[in-house]
């Protein structure tokens, strides 16, 4: 066998391939689950307890799909001030890293912000085995105290089952800085809503969104599986105090005649609870590749044309609480070939040009 024919050892490839080892001085350990931390995006977890972003039990038939994938924690955050000169997470996951054409940090890691809301730089990713369904990983290490917000973006596309926070033992835990407003953004839709394929959960678009309005997001994307069912409008119309429901559910839906069906209904349903509770319709971000295939692309049309005369016909009836987002001019006109993974699933990029693109349409409507 020639030398170019070898088996690459990937260890080789730059000192951080591996876990890091964490050493240093003992640390004491606390829940999130606990006060002072706050916990955000799992609208149900004082009443379950587990990281879910449905109800356990929700009186009304979820589909099977959705069920499960209630327990990916895309969107949950934990939020919390310290002074520690070390910050080193434990992980329990559900199971490991297993996909394809995302990378196991934005499947099954956490990252970690410092700064208050709308100030907030990056400065970590877990580092992991991601064969491994639990891992321990420090995401900052000082000679000296600083004192920092701090938010950690939990896992897209995995469960979590436990997490434990260690710090100084000496260090102090209290209260995060409050958002600009409380009233939490309730986004609904697809595997691109979910965070599909985000190389870190930062950088899914609703997460990108939290940093930048900046305002708490009840992330629903579910992976193939946001197909506007009646039973979803109800419970997400059972979160309290909702600031803004946004239906991204486009990509999942097939046959122009399905969205045509379920949207009104969908809608309906939001609008019965929360009367002046803006809604806010956002189509299918284009997949470049349609161009070569015209049944995919008046596919496209056609649903686009069905959101948005729902808009128009329901603020011709007296709602003007409901708007339309064109997904057409979310990823911008450059470079629309080279933002995506698959076709489908953003980039890092990708995702950042949504959340820049929604940004100004979202922020009025919060009266931000």
């Amino acid at each position: 066998m020639s030398d170019q024919s070898k088996e690459i050892d990937i260890n080789l490839l730059g000192g951080n391939a591996d876990p890091e080892t964490i050493e240093g001085e003992p640390l004491k350990w606390l829940s999130p689950l606990k006060s002072p931390f706050q916990i955000v995006g799992f609208p149900w977890l004082a009443q379950d307890g587990v990281y879910r972003r449905l109800p356990l039990n929700p009186g009304v038939p979820l589909p099977s799909a959705v069920d499960t994938l209630a327990y990916c924690t895309a969107g949950g955050q934990i939020r919390f001030r310290t002074n520690t000169s070390r910050l080193v997470i434990k992980v329990r996951l559900a199971g490991p890293a297993n996909m394809y054409h995302m990378p196991a940090t934005g499947q099954c890691g956490f990252d970690c912000y410092l700064g208050d809301p709308g100030n907030q730089k990056y400065i970590s990713t877990t580092k992991f085995n991601h064969k491994d369904t639990a891992y321990e990983a420090q995401l900052f290490r000082w000679d000296t105290k600083r004192d920092f917000a701090v938010t950690l973006n939990f896992p897209l596309y995995q469960g979590v089952e436990e997490v434990l926070i260690g710090i100084d033992e000496d260090a102090a835990v209290s209260a995060p800085p409050s958002y600009s407003s409380n009233r939490p953004v309730v986004i609904y839709g697809t595997s691109v809503t979910q965070g599909g394929c985000a190389s870190r959960p930062g950088m899914a678009y609703s997460n990108i969104l939290s940093r930048t309005l900046p305002v708490p997001f009840v992330n629903l994307g579910f992976s193939g599986s946001g197909k506007g069912e009646p039973e979803l409008a109800q419970i997400m119309a059972d979160i309290e105090d909702p600031g803004l429901y946004v239906l991204d559910y486009e990509g999942n839906t097939g046959a122009a005649e399905n969205i045509e069906r379920t949207l009104p209904v969908f809608i309906s349903i939001l609008r019965e609870r929360h009367p002046e509770v803006p809604i806010l319709i956002v189509s299918k971000i284009r997949n470049d590749g349609d161009r070569f295939y015209e049944e995919r692309q008046e596919l496209f049309n056609r649903r686009r044309l069905v959101q948005f005369e729902n808009v128009q016909q329901r603020r011709a009836e007296g709602d003007s609480h409901i708007h339309f987002a064109d997904g057409i001019e979310l990823l911008g006109e450059d470079s629309i070939s080279e933002i995506t993974v698959d076709g489908t699933h953003p980039t890092d990029l990708g995702f950042l040009r949504i959340a820049q693109s929604l940004a100004p349409i979202i922020r009025p409507l919060l009266n931000l």
